[in-house]
């Protein structure tokens, strides 16, 4: 097709005449280097219960059971000295032996002390997601309720055992890494590990007692409520244990501290984008004032956002309580 010089000029002159579409539209500037790396820290609080499994065996030893009270700990080198307590610190006693009373040692009999208490966990962590992984730590504050301790056999001979404290305060500071696994709609499953270090506090004679670290393996149930804020449930079982050291004797005893863990709690990730600074602004979507870019402020953290129209109200009131059995709500 051959355009005519007055075709030419007509085009030309139009072109001239319009108003480049870039007086109305600019280039968003998006979020700061800094606050994209601040957006892959995820913040984490959870509390629930637990059950720890205290148990310990009392090899090279014997058990004395008066005719009345605790059952007391001795060693058959040296009878004369015994201990009524031997779980948080040793407590002396002088041992007296009448041949008419329960006594059993460990050479002939697997020997030794079990107890379940309960745990109220406070739970903290901090921690960065890359696609499927998460890498992070915690700290945590569980409050532990001890209950009598019953022996393993001679159940009908043999006492329960009760220490010289009720309850402590068990401390554990950890590093945290998970994978994700599966996901169904906003669910997604995430199996993880935490493993580190643990204080007992000061009712325990931490002198003689060696520490070792924690390992809890669990699996994170999560529910994405918005693109920032998830709730989450996690039951996990963990694998702990310390040595109480009995230096006349030249041994020690292993306490092991399994336990049970369900967690339940919520996550929180920083936005990218800054909060729309315009109080009278009630954009539900991502939005721009001048070249930059903001989040809503009318947008609740606990609501998935739609992308396109902020999909803050999703459902139409006709479709809502009593209407939607209305033939016509209106």
């Amino acid at each position: 097709m051959i355009l005519t010089g007055s075709q030419l000029f007509a085009q030309k002159k139009e072109k001239e005449e319009s108003i480049p579409l870039d007086h109305f539209y600019v280039d968003r500037q998006g979020p700061s280097f800094l606050r994209i790396l601040l957006s892959k820290l995820n913040f984490g609080l959870s509390t629930g219960f637990g059950s720890t499994t205290f148990k310990h065996e009392v090899p090279g030893f014997g058990i004395y059971q008066p005719s009345s009270g605790q059952p007391i700990l001795f060693n058959p080198a040296s009878p004369t000295t015994g201990y009524s307590n031997w779980f948080n610190r040793l407590t002396p006693t002088t041992l007296t032996i009448d041949p008419g009373n329960f006594i059993v040692n460990s050479d002939t009999a697997s020997i030794g002390f079990r107890s379940k208490s309960l745990n109220i966990p406070l739970r903290a962590t901090l921690h960065v997601e890359f696609s499927k992984v998460r890498i992070g730590g915690g700290y945590s504050f569980d409050y532990t309720r001890i209950n009598e301790f019953e022996p393993l056999i001679f159940k009908d001979d043999i006492n329960n055992f009760s220490p010289d404290i009720s309850s402590f305060f068990l401390k554990k500071y950890f590093i945290l890494a998970g994978v994700s696994v599966y996901r169904y709609e906003n669910y997604l499953l995430t199996a993880d590990i935490n493993v580190g270090g643990y204080r007992l506090g000061n009712k325990f004679d931490n002198a003689i007692i060696d520490r070792g670290i924690f390992f809890n393996l669990g699996a994170t149930v999560e529910r994405e409520m918005s693109e920032y804020f998830k709730l989450f449930v996690r039951p996990s079982y963990e694998f702990k244990s310390y040595d109480l050291a009995i230096e006349e004797a030249g041994s020690s005893i292993q306490h092991g501290m399994n336990a049970f863990y369900l967690h339940i709690g919520a996550t929180y990730r920083i936005p990218e984008l800054r909060r729309c600074f315009i109080k009278e602004c009630r954009a539900q979507i991502n939005h721009a004032h001048g070249n930059r870019e903001y989040r809503s402020r009318i947008h609740p953290i606990y609501k998935k956002q739609n992308p396109h129209y902020g999909e803050n109200y999703p459902k139409l009131i006709k479709y809502k309580g009593q209407n939607k059995r209305k033939l016509n709500p209106y």
